[in-house]
């Protein structure tokens, strides 16, 4: 699965840095020129990467990030309306393939750990040279952490303002006026009385050189918390939302080829595992029944349609040789030997390094157990195999990663694979993940004709590498007022990260990549642990633990845990001296007036009570990069188990760029938040998971779904990222309603794991 490496490897950067610079400096300065992605149809003119106009007025936006939920294919294409001066109306999108110009050096930055472990602070800026030709040679155009906008609104704005003024010099050419007596707006630019459409424009303007620096509107896109009433029309509504609701919006399941089969899979346990048998002779006398394939740890059956390849498989009994299973016992033994006699590294410090050792007067213990994703869509692709080359429909975050998984898998060049790029069900970062890229493609060869590859719920659960767990010993000296005058944070849990990283950008094997790592120190595992508020003295340790099972990331990775770690635990202090805990919080904000502001606005938006006399209210606050939220749960205990009948949240998350967006994306972190809180996990045996269906994960349904309040703080900061932050705090919220509702404290996540 890993990306397909350049000539010059990053390795011999490194080498040639140290030897005086002159390797490093001539691959960094050398000239890159690339290929236009977007070919223009007919009528349609192309300005540079990103749009495209055709005769007809028609904008057509290029994204080149997956659309899986997340409303990218809204927000991008919205960036380039406003920067334009195009009608929305007239706004389409096309997704963009694999290209160099579309490269994510932002997330290339972020992950730098991952692909250059070693002096990953030459490539940390963003703007940095070493990241951005790493993300151009690698073709890394990556969904994942909340990257789109701060990765792409830059390029996008710029090529929308050239695009603008080439039209009006087109214009101004024809009206035979100066460029700057004339404007754009709705789609139209105009010269007192005079208009044209972008369509008759086009043409002309596709010839003229395009200025620079680009000619930018003294504003960038945005939408202020209190311009849209309830029930106003949306400015930009959702390009996606139409087609979703009709079905006509198409995903990877959707695709219809020809002579197509369909095919169904068996994974192996994770472990180190292989096929041992199967019964060859199950599909016969099923009508439709074409073949079994057999791949190095999977076994799939290909038919006319899915339900036959289905009970083929079911009826060959796959057999498989576990020589390493992974067991839930032996991950919990695992953390607590790690806990109680691992090597931990120090990840953050600040103050007296004294005052942080030894014994506290209060260490707590919490726990959080492995989480499954529960996306929508199971996995799902479809290839096409002819004269040694691939055509793959997949949704997937990692395009490149996908290629180079069918291209390593069919012995081909990645360069012989043409990818088109689907949009997904919900992915969670599930998605990242490309294995069922290499089974389609080995499927499509092998059979000779087009294949549909779907996985089902069970499988998906049990190929499913979950998010880790993790345990945590929080410990803290307070003063005489209760407040933590030292606060130190070990947490034991396998360097998931870097584990992801060995096998996303190595190509390592899923055992392979956790052994390389056993014992590797892992910044990325413990991201969030350093507490909001301020405190003098304090310390996050990581202390690496071998359990035995592949982890991978999970939409709010650490933050998913280290924000109930903390929260839950402030809360604790709180009590335990006595003081309310909203009090409590501000009291140790003086830093941070954004934080201490969600805070209040949650406060207030609850009615907040003080969480005492059993009112059954809990609040926690988190923050993610320059994200903020503060969020009140109220939750109570029945005989039906916990119910959670409100949410309210007030988040800070920058300048927003679409309002309606940015609310489902909080919205639904909630939801998704509550799930962690709640379920979503499972217990192993033998390198199975004991949830094969979503029913067993003991998800919140529509049923289970608390009132929502979701408020934003106006403000001026650079986007942030609204996707992952709504998660972050519910879990703690909701434990800390529980404890104001029963006088319980539930210190492991899913919480309903602990007797109620």
């Amino acid at each position: 699965m890993a990306l397909a490496r350049p000539s010059v490897s990053r390795r011999g950067i490194l080498i040639g840095a140290l030897a005086g610079g002159g390797l490093a400096v001539g691959y960094l300065l050398r000239p890159h020129r690339f290929p236009l992605p977007l070919e223009p149809g007919r009528d349609e003119y192309a300005f540079g990467a990103w749009i495209k106009i055709a005769a007809d007025g028609v904008v057509s936006v290029a994204v080149p990030q997956v659309e899986m939920g997340q409303g990218v294919t809204t927000l991008l294409p919205q960036i380039v309306a406003q920067e334009l001066g195009a009608d929305w109306r007239q706004v389409a999108v096309e997704p963009a393939p694999v290209s160099a110009l579309y490269a994510n050096t932002v997330l290339a930055a972020k992950w730098a750990p991952l692909w250059m472990p070693f002096a990953s602070d030459l490539a940390g800026a963003p703007e940095g040279m070493i990241a951005r030709r790493w993300a151009e040679d690698h073709r890394f155009n990556v969904t994942a952490d909340g990257t789109s906008v701060a990765a792409y609104e830059g390029p996008a704005r710029a090529a929308a303002a050239s695009a603008r003024a080439l039209l009006v010099q087109a214009a101004a050419a024809r009206w035979n006026v100066a460029p700057e007596a004339c404007d754009v707006a709705a789609g139209l630019v105009t010269h007192g009385e005079k208009r044209l459409n972008f369509g008759p424009l086009a043409r002309e303007a596709a010839g003229f050189s395009p200025p620079d620096p680009p000619p930018l509107r003294p504003e960038p896109m945005a939408e202020k918390p209190g311009e849209f009433v309830p029930g106003a029309p949306l400015r930009y509504p959702r390009l996606d939302l139409p087609s979703k609701v009709d079905g006509s919006w198409t995903f990877a399941g959707d695709v219809r080829l020809p002579d197509m089969l369909r095919a169904a899979i068996r994974h192996a346990p994770l472990g180190k595992a292989s096929v041992s048998g199967y019964d060859g002779n199950a599909g016969k006398g099923l009508r439709g029944f074409a073949r079994f394939v057999q791949g190095p740890d999977w076994v799939a059956a290909l038919a006319q349609d899915w339900w036959t390849a289905e009970t083929a498989l079911t009826r060959a009994a796959p057999r498989f040789r576990v020589a390493r299973g992974s067991d839930s016992g032996e991950i919990d033994t695992a953390l607590d030997e790690a806990m109680a006699h691992g090597s931990p590294t120090r990840i953050h410090l600040a103050g007296d390094k004294a005052a942080v050792e030894g014994a506290m007067p209060v260490q707590i213990r919490y726990e959080v157990a492995p989480g499954l994703h529960a996306s929508i869509e199971t996995a799902c692709a479809t290839a096409r195999y002819n004269g040694g080359r691939l055509e793959l429909w997949i949704g997937t975050q990692a395009p490149e990663a996908a290629r180079s998984a069918a291209a390593e898998a069919l012995g081909i060049h990645t360069g012989d694979i043409v990818l088109y790029p689907m949009p997904i069900g919900g992915s969670f970062d599930r998605r990242l993940e490309c294995a069922h890229a290499a089974q389609v493609a080995v499927l499509a060869k092998e059979a000779g004709r087009p294949v549909q590859l779907t996985v089902s719920r069970r499988q998906e659960h049990f190929a499913t590498f979950p998010r880790t767990p993790a345990v945590a010993v929080m410990a803290a000296r307070p003063d005489p007022e209760g407040r933590p005058m030292a606060w130190r944070a070990r947490i034991a849990a396998p360097a998931t990260a870097r584990e992801f990283g060995r096998r996303f950008f190595s190509g390592d094997a899923p055992f392979d990549a956790l052994d390389a790592v056993a014992e590797a120190d892992d910044r990325m595992a413990v991201e969030g642990a350093i507490p909001a508020y301020a405190v003098p003295n304090l310390a996050v340790d990581h202390i690496p633990a071998a359990i035995g099972l592949p982890t991978a990331r999970m939409r709010g990775n650490a933050h998913g845990y280290t924000a109930f770690f903390n929260e839950s635990f402030v809360d604790e202090l709180a009590h335990r001296a006595g003081r309310e805990p909203l009090s409590f919080r501000m009291a140790m904000l003086g830093h941070d007036p954004r934080l201490a502001e969600c805070l209040q606005r949650a406060a207030s938006l609850a009615q907040w009570g003080g969480g005492g006399d059993n009112s059954g209210q809990g609040l926690a606050c988190h923050v993610i990069g320059e994200a903020r939220i503060a969020v009140v749960a109220g939750a109570r205990r029945d005989e039906n188990g916990v119910r959670v009948d409100k949410l309210s949240a007030v988040a800070d998350i920058g300048r927003i760029v679409n309002l309606d967006v940015a609310r489902q994306q909080i919205e639904g972190g909630l939801v998704f938040g509550l799930g962690v809180a709640l379920g979503c996990s499972a217990s192993y045996a033998g390198g199975r998971p004991d949830g094969e269906r979503l029913s067993d994960l003991a998800l919140p349904t529509l049923a289970d779904c608390p009132a929502i309040e979701v408020e934003f703080i106006d403000s001026t900061a650079d986007p942030a990222d609204p996707g992952e932050i709504g998660v972050a705090a519910v879990a703690p919220a909701v434990a800390n309603a529980l404890y104001s509702a029963t006088g319980l404290r539930f210190r492991r996540l899913p919480l309903f794991a602990e007797d109620m």
